[in-house]
């Protein structure tokens, strides 16, 4: 089964390391990949479907982009759209705690059928590969909280993507806030490389070794201070949220 909404990759300086586009193409995934208009040469040959931006290095992270991918989605009539980083090394499926690396692309089309069971999902998603440990008791998925790097989009939300960090955090938290439920998929999982672990992307233009971790953490802070604090933590700055307000935000099922 392929997936029914579009899939987007957005990407910048990676066209020799453009990792999500590489494993999508091993399991006949179609996909667009969203590149800045600068980098068309060096990236005409990573994907066939390739949307260029009609912006470069505005130096706002992948905000810009994000935002277009979305108006573009909407624009071909999809409901939904899911969003990629670019650095993803591999899917996986977990299943009686262990997790083998997925080739089918038939993973789009279950958790897709899954949320449209419910008419108040926003935002749902794939877990981090290294967030769900072979040896503890795991659930098929997370209710209500955080959702980044394989996210899948209700197009008419109210929302937009914004900031210049934790922008994915911060929309998991407006739309929760707005009473709506987000999945967070631990059935399914990424193989993510850590941003900062590879140049490119928003690793040269937000996440640089000049930047202060506590700038991040603040920043998150500053936009949702009823629920979000600034801890210290493996040495270094975080944000920590309480997403416990939206326990009662219950799935409701389509009748």
């Amino acid at each position: 089964m392929k997936p029914k909404y579009p899939i987007y990759i957005i990407s910048k300086g990676r066209a020799k390391n453009c990792l999500t586009a590489r494993e999508l193409k091993k399991m006949n995934v179609k996909f667009y990949l969203v590149i800045e208009p600068q980098e068309y040469e060096d990236y005409k040959n990573v994907a066939k479907n390739i949307l260029v931006l009609p912006f470069k290095n505005l130096g706002k992270g992948s905000i810009p982009a994000r935002n277009w991918v979305w108006e573009h989605s909407i624009s071909i009539k999809a409901k939904r759209h899911w969003i990629l980083d670019d650095n993803i090394e591999g899917f996986h499926r977990l299943n009686r705690n262990k997790k083998p690396k997925v080739t089918s692309r038939a993973i789009f089309r279950y958790a897709e059928d899954f949320i449209d069971r419910y008419k108040n999902v926003a935002i749902a998603g794939f877990n981090y590969y290294n967030f769900c440990k072979a040896t503890d008791k795991i659930p098929p998925y997370n209710l209500n909280t955080r959702i980044y790097s394989c996210i899948l989009i209700k197009n008419d939300l109210s929302h937009r993507w914004r900031g210049r960090y934790n922008e994915d955090t911060d929309l998991s938290i407006r739309v929760l806030k707005d009473g709506w439920c987000t999945i967070l998929f631990n059935a399914f999982l990424i193989g993510k490389v850590t941003t900062q672990r590879m140049k490119g992307g928003n690793t040269d233009n937000v996440y640089t070794d000049n930047d202060d971790r506590m700038k991040f953490a603040e920043s998150l802070q500053k936009q949702h201070p009823d629920i979000v604090e600034v801890v210290w933590k493996f040495n270094r700055w975080h944000h920590k949220v309480n997403y416990k307000p939206f326990k009662n935000n219950f799935l409701l099922t389509k009748q």
